[in-house]
């Protein structure tokens, strides 16, 4: 009986366990790939959301600049007087506004003009505040920016509306087509990419544009002699 009792124990011979080593290795494989893809996926909305809130920061940065064009607090103690809202000639792809700004610390009236451009070397969006023909540091705002374009609704009749552009039937002017005349918008297309540091994520995210419009509502508005 004890005899076969041994007879009968049976062991893992070394072509099941060559078997099981391969299916474990696959197993391991595939959960090892899914893993990959998962951190590649991570990576990339993680790059989205930072380049779309990076840009929207920027952005928002930009209109709140672009809507104090022109503002004149009007105060009888006050010396300074906005004559021309925004820097003239205006151009494509930088923009600069003029207003008063009231220094609470200082106690002062203060004249400020800020300046926005895109650095094509850098690729970077860059603001500079003067104050009282006192230039400051440069900021850079925004990296990785592929354009900034700017376009114009211009009020040539005074009427308080922006004109159409006989070219294309729209309200948006070319900067070489404004010249002097009275801007009362602005349309601020921005585009930027994400960090071209990683190859996976610049191959596929791609650049993410917004596009604003902001009214110059400031009654200093005049047009230009």
């Amino acid at each position: 009986m004890k005899i076969q009792l041994l007879l009968n124990k049976k062991g893992v011979t070394l072509i099941e366990l060559l078997v099981g080593l391969v299916i474990s290795g696959l197993v391991v494989a595939g959960i090892y790939r899914v893993f990959i893809a998962q951190t590649r996926a991570y990576a990339i909305q993680d790059q989205v959301v930072e380049v779309q809130q990076n840009i929207r920061i920027a952005m928002e940065l930009l209109l709140r600049d672009l809507r104090m064009a022109g503002f004149d607090d009007d105060n009888v103690n006050s010396p300074i007087t906005i004559a021309n809202p925004i820097v003239y000639p205006v151009a494509a792809n930088s923009v600069a506004v003029i207003y008063e700004q009231y220094n609470t610390t200082t106690l002062q009236y203060e004249t400020h003009t800020v300046s926005y451009s895109r650095d094509a070397v850098n690729s970077r969006l860059d603001r500079q505040l003067t104050i009282n023909n006192v230039a400051g540091p440069l900021e850079h705002i925004l990296d990785n920016v592929n354009a900034l374009n700017l376009t114009y609704g211009v009020d040539t009749n005074d009427d308080g509306t922006a004109d159409t552009n006989p070219a294309d039937g729209t309200i948006w002017w070319t900067a070489g087509a404004v010249g002097t005349a009275k801007v009362v918008a602005i349309r601020v297309q921005l585009t930027a990419r994400p960090d071209p540091t990683n190859p996976d994520v610049q191959s596929m995210v791609s650049p993410r544009t917004l596009d604003s419009t902001v009214t110059l509502r400031n009654l200093s508005l005049i047009r230009l002699n």
